[in-house]
Order: C-alpha cells, then structure tokens, then sequence
C-alpha cells in the first residue's frame, strides 16, 4: 500500500479504538496489504480491496482457542 493510505488507516484505527497504541505498518514485498498491530503485538492483515472502481479495506484477524483462556 501506498504510504498515504497507511498513514489514513493509521489514524482511523486509532481514532476509532481510541487507542493510541495502535499503529499500521507496510509489509515487506506485499503492496496490497498492511498490518495492524498493539504495541509489538502484531493483531493482524488488512487488505486493500478494489472492486469495479470501489476502495475498501478489509481487516483480519485471528483468534487462537488458548488466547480465550
């Protein structure tokens, strides 16, 4: 993804989690995605999605079963 747009979801993240400690980071040889992490912790991928001239992201995260214990 381009800087810009990391720089927006970024500051989306963070406004709308009202979580400063949130931060977007470039993945290395991918350009369409990033990732989205909690301090050092990564939590994870959001993609770029461009569909018949719409832009949207879409995040994923994944969720182990011994991280609900």
């Amino acid at each position: 993804m381009k800087p810009e747009e990391i720089k927006k979801l970024d500051a989306y993240f963070k406004r709308t989690f009202n979580n400063p400690s949130l931060s977007v980071k470039a993945r290395p040889r991918k350009d369409d995605s990033c990732e989205l992490y909690l301090g050092d912790e990564f939590l994870g991928i959001i993609f770029k999605d461009e569909d018949e001239g719409e832009l949207s992201y879409n995040f994923s995260m994944a969720i182990l079963d011994v991280d609900l214990e």
